[in-house]
């Protein structure tokens, strides 16, 4: 599926706001974005793989959470913003 953006020059406009403008129209129409995710190509994971990656997460996070309720593992701080 192809996105086309055009943008055309008014009559006391500069070059640079043209192609400002036209970038703003890209980035809104989303076509950076869209070449950006296709730029690699990552295989899809069978949904009993996905299921069995969800189990095991959640096994730790069990885990996790029983060895901090008894005081054997320090909580650990997010540095995420």
């Amino acid at each position: 599926m192809a996105i086309n953006v055009e943008v055309e020059k008014n009559n006391n406009e500069s070059s640079a706001n043209v192609i400002r403008r036209f970038t703003k129209r890209v980035q809104g129409a989303g076509i950076i974005q869209k070449v950006r995710t296709g730029r690699y190509y990552s295989r899809i994971k069978s949904e009993n793989v996905q299921r069995m990656a969800k189990l095991k997460k959640l096994g730790k996070k069990e885990t996790y959470e029983k060895m901090l309720k008894l005081g054997k593992v320090k909580e650990q701080k997010s540095y995420r913003r």
